[in-house]
């Protein structure tokens, strides 16, 4: 018991989905895994009528990042209010996340670079250099940035970000 844990570590509440959606996500990312699986014993079966043996919760990590995915049941989902932001070098990294992530997903919610996948969880698929030219001192930068952004209804152009911001 004195494996150093994560200080924190996000759990994503699934109804049934948490092995599928770990295995997918730790396909797409390098740097990624599998890590302990637990299962629900007979004491959920008896109190909520989850079959004993079905998977809890898995442990996982994406790029080095530690996540838990917990099979809790259908009572909560996911909403907008809490996204994964990918930092992409360039537009084919880019164009790799955005597909990978967004297959089976939620098409009405993908604008600005931001995507639902098929479970529901939201991505942002950016550009590493965007938080830079949206901050740039020179507010005329960064305006022209932040128009062509969100003039976008999919996946970002990093080539019409940096016209923009070049001007």
């Amino acid at each position: 018991m004195n494996n150093k844990i994560q200080k924190i570590t996000p759990n994503l509440w699934f109804d049934t989905q948490a092995e599928e959606a770990a295995k997918l996500y730790t396909s797409i990312f390098d740097n990624s895994k599998i890590g302990k699986i637990a299962r629900y014993g007979k004491e959920r079966h008896e109190i909520h009528g989850i079959t004993e043996g079905t998977v809890m919760t898995v442990e996982f990590q994406l790029d080095g990042q530690q996540f838990v995915a917990l099979n809790g049941g259908p009572q909560f989902k996911f909403t907008e209010a809490i996204s994964f932001i990918v930092h992409c070098e360039d537009q084919e990294e880019l164009d790799y996340y955005w597909e990978k992530l967004s297959e089976g997903g939620d098409e009405k919610a993908q604008v600005c670079g931001w995507l639902k996948d098929k479970f529901g969880v939201s991505w942002q698929v950016v550009p590493a250099a965007l938080s830079e030219m949206v901050s740039d001192p020179d507010s005329r930068k960064s305006e022209r940035v932040m128009k062509a952004l969100l003039q976008t209804k999919s996946k970002i152009d990093i080539k019409a970000l940096l016209q923009a911001y070049e001007g």
